[in-house]
């Protein structure tokens, strides 16, 4: 789930060592934000990528045009690992899942990859409007976002639950919305988390319990922030960015396990043109072995698909 960058000040996420998944798109899916002022993780230094070569009967399935102009215009949402996120600081180069996926896709299809950073809930809308031609942020396909945007599939993610660590409001994974009743939930703007808590919350009043409350973040760091200080319960957020989080001993939290899961996948304006080609560029590095290299690069090996699809349904 990815945010906008503010200039709150830092000491609201000095609590935060790590970087907290906490808010895209997510979502599985959905990016999530990297506290300011937060020390990242450090980037593996393998690089699976730099083998990759152009694959030309896949390149050929590109549009003429973007061969000829040899640039795909990426919206990418950068967050945390092990997605996508700043190792050594904005004004160096993001790393992370998302990023290595990309680039090998570039490079099979022979073009260049031109990133532009972008908040997370900005890059679908731009889509539309031909900012962009493709949007990365750890999308999860939804019924919702079918209607207006295209996906080609690249990971499987999904939605989880964390909590601080030693805390007891809940001691196993959350199979139930009606487990949260009572207790305040941290996600992020924009996101599937947003929208899947927002359209549940009458579960509770049905099954005579005290509804939960919902604190939406749009700032970055302020549910780390929050999460520590006791001010939010439990934060819902993508499984391999809390799993990833919950490894990192300074973190002090927990991951619950699975709620839900979603397909994840690059994104495109609706009817657009190089879906084909993606998804052709995906399946080549599944079959020769890259995709596996970077997954295993970025721990997320429980995430890979065997096939790239093109707008699968939602999973129930």
């Amino acid at each position: 789930m990815n945010l906008p960058r503010t200039t709150r000040p830092r000491r609201l996420a000095a609590l935060a060592l790590v970087p907290l998944l906490g808010l895209t798109a997510c979502d599985s899916g959905d990016g999530a934000p990297s506290p300011a002022g937060a020390q990242a993780s450090a980037a593996p230094t393998d690089d699976p990528v730099a083998r990759v070569r152009a694959v030309d009967s896949v390149a050929a399935l590109l549009p003429a045009g973007v061969r000829k102009g040899g640039t795909i215009r990426i919206g990418s949402s950068i967050g945390s690992p092990p997605g996508a996120y700043y190792p050594n600081g904005q004004d160096k180069p993001p790393a992370g899942q998302d990023i290595d996926i990309a680039d090998a896709v570039a490079r099979v299809l022979g073009v260049k990859a031109k990133r532009q950073d972008a908040s997370f809930e900005t890059i679908l809308p731009a889509l539309g409007s031909g900012k962009y031609d493709v949007g990365t942020g750890n999308f999860g396909v939804t019924a919702e976002r079918l209607r207006t945007i295209d996906f080609v599939t690249y990971i499987n993610d999904g939605q989880g639950f964390a909590v601080r660590t030693g805390s007891t409001v809940l001691k196993k994974r959350v199979d139930d919305l009606t487990q949260l009743c009572g207790l305040t939930i941290g996600t992020g703007a924009g996101t599937t988390f947003e929208r899947t808590l927002t359209a549940q919350k009458g579960v509770c009043a049905k099954a005579g319990k005290k509804p939960y409350d919902v604190k939406v973040f749009s700032d970055n760091g302020a549910v780390v922030t929050a999460l520590q200080q006791g001010r939010i319960d439990v934060v819902m957020s993508t499984i391999n960015g809390l799993r990833h989080q919950a490894a990192q001993p300074e973190a002090r939290t927990t991951f619950l396990g699975e709620y839900h899961r979603l397909d994840v996948g690059f994104a495109f304006k609706k009817g657009s043109p190089l879906t084909p080609a993606f998804q052709a560029a995906v399946n080549q590095l599944i079959k020769d072995g890259t995709y596996a290299r970077i997954l295993q690069k970025w721990g997320t090996k429980a995430s890979a698909i065997d096939t790239s699809r093109i707008n699968p349904p939602e999973h129930r």
